[in-house]
């Protein structure tokens, strides 16, 4: 059904734009115009797009004015028509790409963005400045406002580990939504672990079939209290996955899958059992959580969390399951990005393996950090002549570093560092400071992994290290912040873990350095957490 348009201008000469808006990430540039007023949205108000391809912004402002303004707006184009929002291109000649002009005046918003990226941050701005409850003049006043923005590294990320507790799709595309409202781009999806393999392999049905499903789960911090015997599981189909990805492309985020390799294979090796070196031996709990569930023999999955010590076997069996497993992979995210871990991968197996012993030798390595290093740049191989590129954990730099990987820095920031100065671009991600599975509080009412990770510190932050070699900036591509789920087991506490960490996130990633002030942050952080309330977010409201 389409609605007249009609002009509406409610001018609210009195008022005055007392200080800047609150919004977050902190924009470049705000200006205050000579004459203050207010645009009001009324469902009189038209989504014009002046460009092409901007469909996918206008439905989602679309959305969001509908679900929490009341206001169901027409969206046409090239029309030539007063009080519109109207989307189109203004290049910004930005290294960066997806800075945006965002004007609000009398008879219209205008949002330009140097690409689609770019309107549609325009639009995560212009959400912010309409007001965070509901009208009851049923429209959303947006005070007249001149912005200018775009983000400082082109990649700002955020991370969820879905093998230690299962997440649904429905709760995947909230977690997108969070994503895209806080003006970030990449989605880190970890999808393979000791206790759960999560993605539907067709190849390899034993992989979910086996690997899913765990026979129970610790109860407490490691190395817990006792086991609570409940069989836990659940994966991902072929089409679930499909639909993730482009549920994220529509919201200009890139989905990373993560394939761990080669340790953390304990769901997998559960499934196959000749993907590890001593097939023949049965999987044993660890010595300082004896905690067990089922069966106890053969190969299992992990119930517990930690390092473990049965790992793939570098053998031509387990390269030619691997290369399987990536090739529907490949085939389901289009992301230029694989993550292949790397990551807390024991030797112990290895070094025992005659197998792997001979196989040192005959490739004349050095050690078992060189047999990691050959497994590590074998997959890159594979994958580079798949079109793809490697990510991996900092522990992709022992043994030395597989040619064109990127680096995910997790164990401070040396490693991000080291690959840098080697021309590896890095993505900065230290535990110290990126980690949300660390309590916020200094008293948690929960049980959490530990260290303390308040929000000043994430805010803090620089991904550019102070001893980073002169030139070498250019390889820091942004940083991430990792979620891991070890003691999250609901959505609940998933959000209070996240936010408003994220907020903190989000504004040292996309801001300049110099726009970057935590006072002001907390001034402006109020009306997040407000808006938070609104969209039903389970946030921390006791930041210290």
């Amino acid at each position: 059904m389409r609605i007249a348009l009609l002009f509406l201008l409610l001018p609210f000469t009195h008022v005055v734009l007392a200080q800047e808006p609150d919004i977050i990430p902190r924009p470049v540039e705000i200006k205050s115009p000579a004459q203050p007023g207010k645009f009001m949205i009324t469902t009189s108000t038209s989504i014009v797009l002046q460009g092409a391809g901007l469909e996918q912004s206008a439905d989602f402002l679309k959305d969001y004015l509908r679900t929490y303004h009341g206001v169901n707006l027409s969206v046409v184009k090239n029309a030539k028509t007063k009080n519109a929002i109207l989307l189109n291109y203004e290049r910004t000649n930005k290294a960066i790409p997806g800075g945006y002009k965002l004007e609000v005046k009398s008879g219209s918003i205008k949002i330009s963005g140097d690409n689609e990226e770019g309107v549609f941050y325009g639009i995560q701005t212009l959400i912010q400045l309409l007001p965070v409850a509901p009208n009851k003049m049923a429209g959303a006043p947006v005070s007249f406002v001149q912005i200018t923005d775009y983000p400082r590294f082109s990649y700002r990320g955020l991370h969820l580990d879905v093998c230690r507790h299962f997440f649904p799709v429905s709760y995947l595309k909230k977690y997108i939504d969070y994503i895209a409202l806080h003006k970030m781009n990449y989605f880190h999806w970890h999808l393979t672990d000791d206790q759960g393999w999560r993605i539907e392999i067709k190849k390899y049905p034993l992989l979910t079939e086996v690997g899913a499903t765990r026979h129970g789960t610790i109860v407490g911090r490691y190395p817990g209290k006792t086991n609570d015997s409940i069989r836990y599981g659940g994966f991902y189909t072929q089409d679930e996955i499909r639909d993730v990805v482009k549920y994220a492309a529509a919201r200009y985020i890139t989905v990373i899958p993560e394939i761990e390799l080669p340790g953390h294979a304990s769901a997998a090796i559960a499934a196959y059992p000749k993907l590890s070196c001593f097939p023949e031996e049965r999987t044993l709990p660890p010595a300082k959580s004896p905690w067990w569930s089922g069966d106890t023999t053969g190969k299992q999955l992990q119930q517990t969390w930690g390092v473990f010590p049965d790992v793939f076997c570098p053998s031509d069996y387990t390269f030619q399951f691997l290369e399987g497993v990536l090739d529907e992979v490949v085939e389901l995210f289009p992301a230029k990005y694989i993550h292949i871990g790397g990551d807390e991968c024991p030797k112990d197996n290895w070094k025992r393996s005659e197998f792997c012993q001979n196989l040192i030798k005959e490739r004349g390595l050095k050690d078992e950090h060189g047999l990691q290093s050959y497994f590590i740049q074998r997959m890159e191989k594979y994958l580079n002549g798949k079109g793809k590129q490697i990510i991996g954990w900092d522990e992709i730099l022992e043994g030395g570093l597989a040619p064109n990987a990127t680096v995910m820095s997790w164990r401070g920031e040396q490693g991000g560092i080291t690959a840098a100065s080697q021309d590896h671009y890095v993505i900065m991600t230290p535990s110290s400071h990126l980690y949300f599975d660390h309590k916020q509080q200094t008293k948690e009412d929960s049980v959490t992994i530990g260290n303390y990770t308040p929000v000043e510190k994430i805010y803090g932050y620089e991904p550019i290290s102070v001893k980073l070699p002169e030139g070498k900036e250019q390889f820091i591509l942004g940083a991430q912040a990792n979620l891991w789920t070890e003691y999250i087991g609901n959505t609940r506490k998933l959000e209070y873990m996240l936010f408003p960490r994220m907020a903190a996130l989000s504004e040292m990633l996309w801001s300049p350095k110099d726009k970057r002030n935590f006072a002001n942050f907390e001034k402006r952080l109020p009306s997040q957490l407000k808006r938070y309330k609104r969209w039903n977010i389970n946030y921390n409201a006791v930041l210290k």
